[in-house]
């Protein structure tokens, strides 16, 4: 890891940073953690240098959606195994869940998480507060605190807000103190007790199923609200076509409506789930094929917004069991990336400026950050990554402290191959791009 101290030169890469509408063959020189100057052969004494010669040099990637188990469950992740996790998938922030033991529902465990991580973590960490006291739908959480403290959204996540009354005062507050309101869309009294996606593959296995239309009546729903308050709403990890075809409607209308998609999402679908293996066990659900098809063509029309990796680490001791005790979710950190590469640029579904659009310029929009691009005096967070690198997923490699994943062993062409965080390497492949010291 560098000295974010030291000047640093970022040499031959290619600059794709569509805040700027810039594509160009440059150099980046860092000082001081920030963007110093673009441009050709930039040269700098008593500076290190990294070479990126075949790579893309972008805006450093956001993740809006992610749990980093502490305060409570370090078993399974801790602020900074999950850090290191982010920057070997090449994020530089991290918006984290408040879903943790306690809740982050109060200005001290928002402070908590932010000072952990300042200490710890390679990357940064924005907490998310929740919408409601322990995320348990009834009361209000201290909402304006937890933004005085710093947080950057708020959402219950995991435990969705039933309580429509509650939603309509949450997204209220949350418009006068300009922040998004994240939900995870999910009509519990419709979805209660299913394990997988409501079709041929659930009834083959026996297993309870989650309709489509428990997601899409709450983002329905969330969307009526939010057009009532002035809100900007988000729609965590979407997963089906009706709920895609809501949003896009809203879309159509001008409201402030964004969403995300995951990429175990837009890769696998539930006829994946094989010998009852909770590692495919994941909430919202592997949905159908035609619903993965609705979503790839929504990431390459513009409709999705932002790819984010829920990534949601459980010890082995909690997931490998039977499939109906496992919880719900997935690591996502490290994989993210390569298969948006499979599914979306190999393909030939988008460009590598949408790709930098979906993981790093418009999650920065959505959560309000100033980052997100490589303009002179902004922040130096930036992913390096070759579309060309082929490697493979060892999970028991990973930085994160737990391993429930469905794609250990896949081969890889495409990923990350350095992480920079206020100027800062904080991770790099070993073999490519190389630094030296002049």
């Amino acid at each position: 890891m560098s000295d974010s101290t030291q000047a640093l030169l970022i040499q031959n890469g290619r600059i794709i940073d569509p805040s700027q509408k810039m594509d160009l063959q440059a150099d980046v020189l860092i000082r001081e953690g920030q963007i110093a100057a673009v441009g050709a052969n930039l040269a700098s004494p008593q500076t290190q240098r990294l070479d990126a010669s075949g790579c893309i040099v972008a805006p450093g990637f956001i993740d809006l959606h992610a749990h980093l188990r502490e305060p409570g469950r370090e078993h399974a992740e801790t602020i900074e195994s999950g850090g290191r996790a982010a920057a070997a998938g090449g994020f530089t922030s991290v918006l984290a869940m408040p879903n943790t033991r306690p809740v982050n529902d109060n200005a001290a465990v928002t402070h908590f998480i932010i000072q952990k991580a300042r200490q710890q973590s390679p990357v940064n960490v924005f907490p998310v507060g929740a919408i409601s006291e322990a995320s348990r739908g009834d009361r209000l959480a201290a909402i304006g605190e937890m933004r005085e403290a710093g947080i950057v959204a708020i959402s219950d996540d995991g435990m969705p807000v039933m309580n429509s009354s509650l939603m309509r005062r949450a997204m209220s507050y949350a418009s006068g103190f300009g922040l998004t309101v994240i939900d995870h869309c999910e009509d519990l009294d419709l979805s209660a007790g299913g394990l997988m996606h409501e079709g041929y593959t659930a009834v083959r296995y026996g297993l309870a199923g989650i309709s489509a239309a428990s997601e899409a009546v709450m983002v329905a729903r969330n969307i009526l609200l939010g057009a009532e308050t002035g809100a900007r709403f988000h729609v965590a990890h979407l997963s089906t076509a009706a709920s895609l075809e809501i949003v896009r409607e809203a879309k159509r209308r001008g409201l402030p409506v964004t969403c995300e998609v995951t990429p175990h999402h837009f890769t696998l679908i539930d006829e994946d789930v094989k010998d009852y293996d909770a590692n495919y066990k994941m909430k919202p659900p592997l949905r159908s094929r035609q619903d993965r098809e609705a979503l790839l063509e929504g990431l390459a029309d513009g409709t999705v917004d932002a790819i984010a990796t829920d990534h949601a680490p459980h010890a082995g001791s909690e997931k490998m069991q039977e499939f109906e005790l496992a919880p719900f979710g997935i690591i996502g950190f490290e994989t993210a990336l390569a298969l948006a590469f499979e599914q979306l640029v190999h393909s030939g579904r988008i460009s590598l400026t949408r790709l930098v659009e979906l993981f790093s310029v418009n999650p920065a929009r959505i959560a309000g950050l100033d980052r997100g691009t490589l303009k002179v005096g902004a922040a130096a967070d930036i992913t390096i990554f070759n579309p060309e690198r082929r490697w493979n997923y060892d999970v028991n490699q990973s930085q994160s402290r737990s391993r429930n994943t469905p794609f250990h062993g896949r081969s890889f062409r495409g990923g990350p191959v350095a992480t920079i965080a206020a100027g800062k390497i904080v991770w790099q492949v070993e073999s490519n791009p190389s630094a030296a010291h002049e």
